[in-house]
């Protein structure tokens, strides 16, 4: 596979293909809560400052009314993309009041559910579903769940590079088949090799006690500082089965063989009803959920990764896709970086376009369940022991330790940088490969060890080391400067998002019994 993937660089480096790479879109979803200064979540209303959270294209919020969501624009320019979501941080906390924002995935110190106010999005039928739908989140997963955060990262490739690709395969043209397929073969490589990324990103090797109540038994958790919770060696308790994952989804085998079969398993999830989700007839709350079948809706599914299509008013994303592909892949397994005012650094969004390109252009077989254990497995030991000296992985038929894997996927991860540097007449991707390299070698250069030891070195809980931060990000951003969305913009953007919530609730002409119904129409 490794000459398989030498030769398509090298075609990939001739003459009228060395550019096609350049143009790779990009955007950001960076997710955080609102919370007071002592750390405690937000029980104020949505900021009226920021506009409306049904309709504004840059902020709006996730599950609660507390954890906000800024949306960067698609762009192909990485710094551009980065000083946009700076742009948007800096307008949030100019207009918090005395509120902050949550430097860490792991939530901070909550008491009970009730703390946790569910978003709220208006009194049209497309507000009153969204809403509706996090009513069913909590009742069947509970609110703590959907108090972590995280940096979800759009990416699509320039469609010159999959007409490069078909020549390669000796087509002549290429198609929207081929281009579905191409990003099929990118999200079975990147579930093979997604460990790698946890083990130098993830950040959330501790957390505070009260976010797992009794569920903490189940591991071997030391304590630093008061009341938080860490295992020696963990990179991402965000993503292990304490944190943003579903024990009730693990019955679904949605394939990313084919197109074909991936909106079928998720077309089957959400039409297929479940016991435990069953609501009595004469409840008294009236709605509690969209609907009691294995999947709500399909953003309920839990995956590291989302083939994507933009849908249409009131479309479903799977008609979107089988309709129109894929048109671009959703990475949601990155951790939000605490180092970073913003969640994520410039290098990482780098790393990234070397990790999927290099995702994209390696042969990429299919995966079967037995594969899929496996690679479940191999992700599992690097979220709860990731650098622990030794730890051993499963490549096709044989054990390798972690530091073997890696230093050989980095070696094609180099030549990969060298390309997409020879494209972009840089030098920035083999040097982001070359120093996020060192981590194999020194494991306390990853996210989670420096994060750990500074709790350890200071003998300080992660709530106290987040309020610390929190403070010094709002200072930063209450100094900063607009980069490219000044204060009128901003402005207008939220003026002109809570005309379009108006405009949407005034054009409702059913009742919403009847908006749910065809929504989930065939």
């Amino acid at each position: 596979m490794k000459d398989e993937l030498n030769r398509k660089l090298a075609f990939l480096s001739q003459g009228e293909h060395l550019k096609a790479v350049c143009g790779i879109v990009r955007g950001i979803e960076r997710e955080t809560l609102r919370v007071a200064k002592d750390g405690a979540i937000s029980q104020t209303d949505h900021p009226v400052a920021f506009g409306s959270a049904l309709t504004h294209p840059y902020i709006t919020t996730d599950y609660s009314e507390a954890l906000l969501e800024f949306i960067t624009p698609a762009s192909t320019d990485a710094n551009k993309t980065m000083a946009q979501l700076e742009d948007i941080h800096r307008f949030a906390v100019k207009n918090l009041g005395d509120e902050v924002l949550w430097p860490l995935s792991m939530p901070c110190y909550i008491d009970k559910e009730e703390d946790i106010r569910l978003a709220y999005y208006g009194e049209s039928n497309s507000g009153k579903m969204k809403h509706l739908y996090r009513e069913g989140l909590r009742f069947r997963y509970g609110s703590f769940m959907q108090t972590i955060s995280g940096i979800h990262f759009n990416l699509s490739f320039p469609e010159p590079l999959f007409k490069a690709l078909a020549q390669y395969d000796g087509q002549s043209e290429t198609s929207q088949d081929f281009q579905s397929a191409q990003y099929l073969g990118l999200i079975r490589n990147f579930k093979r090799y997604v460990w790698l990324l946890t083990y130098l990103y993830g950040a959330s090797p501790a957390l505070c006690g009260s976010f797992i109540k009794g569920a903490g038994k189940k591991y071997p958790f030391e304590q630093v500082g008061p009341g938080s919770l860490y295992l020696p060696y963990a990179t991402s308790l965000r993503l292990s089965d304490l944190g943003y994952t579903s024990n009730e989804q693990s019955s679904l085998k949605i394939s990313y063989n084919n197109i074909d079969e991936y909106v079928s398993g998720l077309r089957n999830a959400i039409h297929t009803p479940v016991e435990r989700y069953q609501i009595p007839a004469d409840n008294p709350n009236g709605y509690a959920q969209l609907n009691n079948n294995l999947l709500q809706i399909e953003n309920e599914y839990y995956s590291p990764v989302r083939p994507k299509r933009t849908t249409r008013s009131g479309e479903k994303p799977t008609d979107a896709l089988a309709d129109r592909g894929i048109e671009y892949i959703e990475i949601r397994s990155m951790d939000v970086n605490p180092y970073s005012p913003v969640g994520i650094e410039l290098s990482q969004i780098h790393f990234l376009d070397v990790l999927l390109s290099y995702c994209l252009l390696k042969p990429s077989p299919d995966i079967d369940d037995g594969q899929n254990a496996v690679l479940h497995e191999n992700m599992t030991k690097v979220i709860l022991r990731g650098r622990e000296p030794g730890l051993t992985l499963t490549d096709g038929d044989k054990q390798v330790t972690l530091v073997q894997w890696g230093k050989a996927v980095f070696d094609e991860l180099l030549s990969v940088a060298q390309w997409l540097d020879k494209a972009g007449d840089t030098e920035i991707y083999t040097n982001v490969v070359l120093t996020q390299r060192k981590a194999l070698d020194d494991p306390e250069l990853t996210l989670s060890a420096r994060f750990l030891n500074e709790l350890k070195r200071d003998n300080i809980g992660s709530g106290g080391w987040a309020v610390s931060h929190a403070a010094q990000y709002k200072a930063h951003f209450e100094q900063a400067q607009p980069k490219h969305f000044c204060d009128e913009h901003m402005r207008e953007q939220a003026s002109s998002s809570l005309q379009r919530q108006k405009a949407i609730e005034q054009a409702d002409d059913v009742d919403f019994d009847t908006f749910l119904a065809n929504y989930f129409a065939d």
